[in-house]
């Protein structure tokens, strides 16, 4: 049984998650709390196996419970937003920055069309994160080959999902301003989400992060997230294209999507990584990119949060290198020189 605490400092969202989770077949309600000081004394005193916590709280908030509940007594932590102000959703990320391991919607209310579906949603995070070690770190990285030298790259294509913001602001904090290469990253979310997520990246890496659209011609000193709800490509020439393609591995945007509809002039003169994420998305198909020539790389088991995504690529021998967040940052860094040559040459 999976024993969860619930954390708003509404009684009747409150009401509505402790509804919920005492309906779900395999969860216990081991408890609420309505502000994040009584969340870090329950944490404590009950042990739960996953928290799920408001943002907006009086007294402690919902990313100082988080940070003191991940030093005091690590618990896995989902983020519960039920708002549409993106200034919340963007302060949600500094809970992830803190430990939490992501961020979903608050279900809709009973008599709502939508609460059953949104009720499932919940109930799913929270099986999922149940799975996911608290403890980050299990011993001694691994060990990472050394870079193929002399080919000249032209883009960046990252993929994540469960524990992915940390990383992916560990590694563009390691780019330089005017990185020559443009970076395209897929991150798995619950909808509404990314563009908090981009504005938080920006700030916290110092990096410039957008949403992608549509038709936009990808340039160098600019990271790009591809947004909720479609699936990626990019043709030839560099730009983004955007479409309501189905979902792969119950996802969209998906990392194989982006992966595999890049374009064949495009495939070797790429740099293609895999994060922290649960599942097998990407995995196929960076070992695909391999094959075509692209330099690939998957994050290591000691820094990964859930090791199934980059795990699966050393599996399948997808991955050239194995590296911790930073040292990808550092290889990508590394590259400039060659982006340089790669600019002169293409004019992007």
């Amino acid at each position: 049984m999976i024993r969860i605490l619930v954390v708003d400092d509404s009684p009747a969202v409150r009401e509505l998650l402790a509804h919920i989770v005492s309906e779900a077949p395999g969860l216990v309600l081991a408890g609420c709390a309505a502000d994040g000081d009584e969340a870090l004394r329950m944490a404590h005193e009950l042990r739960p196996d996953v928290v799920t916590m408001d943002v907006q709280m009086p007294k402690l908030n919902g990313f100082d419970a988080t940070r003191r509940i991940m030093q005091e007594c690590p618990t896995r932590v989902i983020i519960v937003s039920g708002t549409e102000n993106q200034g919340e959703i963007g302060a949600s990320f500094l809970a992830i920055e803190a430990g939490a391991l992501m961020q979903v919607r608050r279900p809709l209310g009973i008599g709502n069309p939508g609460h059953a579906a949104s009720a499932r949603e919940l109930v799913r995070a929270i099986r999922a994160m149940a799975e996911v070690r608290v403890v980050r770190r299990w011993g001694a990285a691994a060990r990472a080959a050394r870079p193929v030298r002399g080919r000249q790259r032209r883009l960046v294509l990252i993929g994540a999902s469960t524990g992915g913001p940390t990383v992916l602001r560990d590694i563009l904090a390691e780019l330089p301003p005017g990185f020559a290469l443009p970076v395209v990253m897929v991150q798995h979310l619950a909808p509404g989400f990314t563009r908090g997520l981009a504005e938080w990246l920006s700030s916290a890496s110092g990096y410039p992060v957008a949403l992608a659209s549509d038709g936009l011609r990808l340039r160098g000193g600019m990271a790009h997230l591809v947004p909720d709800c479609c699936q990626p490509a990019i043709d030839a020439d560099l730009c983004m294209r955007l479409t309501d393609g189905e979902p792969e591995h119950g996802m969209r945007p998906s990392v194989s999507h982006l992966f595999r509809a890049l374009h064949p002039d495009l495939r070797a003169d790429s740099v293609a990584i895999l994060l922290s994420g649960m599942g097998r998305d990407g995995g196929a198909e960076l070992k695909q990119l391999r094959e075509d020539g692209a330099l690939t790389i998957a994050q290591d088991r000691a820094s990964a949060v859930v090791y199934g995504m980059p795990g699966e690529a050393v599996r399948l021998d997808a991955a050239m290198l194995v590296l911790r967040p930073a040292e990808i940052g550092k290889m990508l860094h590394g590259l400039t020189s060659e982006a340089a040559a790669m600019t002169r040459t293409y004019g992007i």
